[in-house]
């Protein structure tokens, strides 16, 4: 058995790796700091929408951001 992460652990990791803050990470997908927060504490989940969007600007796959694989390159 292995572990996987949840996507909560994911968005705070690639938002650490970009050297951001919460604050910046909203600006940038258009949402706000303390829905950020709240995914991060696992709190409450991203929309298909916010997934896209953070799909989008992190150049990940959906399948990454989710736990379902460890692999963060989307399809070509």
């Amino acid at each position: 058995m292995y572990y996987i992460m949840n996507y909560n652990e994911r968005i705070r990791g690639l938002r650490e790796d970009k050297d951001m803050n919460q604050t910046q990470l909203a600006k940038a997908i258009q949402s706000t700091q303390k829905t950020i927060s709240n995914w991060e504490k696992g709190y409450s989940e991203p929309s298909i929408e916010m997934i896209k969007a953070l799909c989008i600007y992190f150049g990940v796959s959906a399948d990454y951001i989710i736990g379902l694989t460890n692999n963060p390159e989307p399809n070509k």
